[in-house]
């Protein structure tokens, strides 16, 4: 698998490939490479017409999805690179990035917390208080089989509702372009 440093990308390599930047929606939108698409690693096998023609360079965090996906894209015999480091290289090349939202935690990030919270929270109380409270720590682990079995998950849809998930849009009725607004 062929690699690509951030210094490579900003030359001539990077603007002759499509940069496809394969994590999660919200880590993209906290914070992504400028020209980057969003194409999130679950998704790639069913967007392929979404890829341009010609070489493209994968971006994740530090390049261990990159690879995964690479690896899904290798039978399509297309001219592939990885990002070497990720997002996270380009952010300590002091490199600018392009942010939909405030920063925020990813949305797989805070159901790990809500899930590790619940567990912990299950396990100090039914030794401290009563036994019962272990149904809590047990429930947890039940809902993270679950989403782990069937690919959908209760607690990041309802995290995924929180105000602070909210995208925010621009008031494109506004005079002013740069004026934003949190979403509705």
């Amino acid at each position: 698998m062929k690699s690509i440093s951030v210094t490579q990308l900003r030359t001539t390599a990077g603007v002759q490939a499509q940069l496809i930047d394969v994590r999660s929606t919200s880590e993209f939108a906290s914070g992504h490479i400028p020209q980057a698409v969003n194409i999130p690693m679950d998704e790639i096998e069913g967007r392929l017409e979404d890829l341009a023609p010609g070489p493209l360079v994968l971006i994740c965090q530090a390049g261990k999805r990159a690879r995964m996906t690479a690896a899904l894209l290798e039978p399509c015999g297309r001219e592939i690179a990885i990002l070497d480091g990720g997002t996270n290289a380009w952010v300590e090349a002091g490199l600018p990035l392009v942010r939909s939202v405030r920063a925020r935690w990813s949305l797989e990030r805070q159901v790990r917390l809500g899930a590790g919270l619940l567990t912990l929270t299950g396990a100090a109380l039914s030794l401290t208080v009563d036994v019962r409270w272990a149904f809590l720590s047990a429930f947890a682990g039940l809902g993270l089989t679950f989403a782990g079995l069937t690919d959908f998950c209760p607690m990041a849809i309802l995290l995924g509702k929180m105000p602070w998930n909210a995208r925010s849009r621009c008031n494109l009725g506004n005079s002013s372009a740069d004026v934003c607004k949190g979403a509705q």
